[in-house]
């Protein structure tokens, strides 16, 4: 996964655990724009959460941001 995706990721995730708590969920979409405008990095978003990882629609962001971090590691 390129670095500036796993950056958005980890910084969305941050933002809505703040924003919600701990507990929030959200789905590989959170990360994109309404407006379908990079198809490439979507797609390499949803490789990584359905086909790599075989993550349900919703998981926890604080997992998610774990999981990314741990990519860096």
């Amino acid at each position: 996964m390129r670095a500036s995706l796993r950056a958005k990721i980890i910084d969305v995730c941050a933002r809505k655990i703040a924003a919600k708590g701990s507990d929030v969920g959200l789905s590989f979409y959170a990360f994109f724009a309404n407006k379908n405008d990079d198809p490439e990095l979507l797609m390499e978003a949803a490789e990584w959460w359905i086909r790599t990882h075989k993550l349900d629609h919703f998981e926890k962001a604080a997992k998610i941001e774990a999981m990314v971090r741990a990519m860096d590691a």
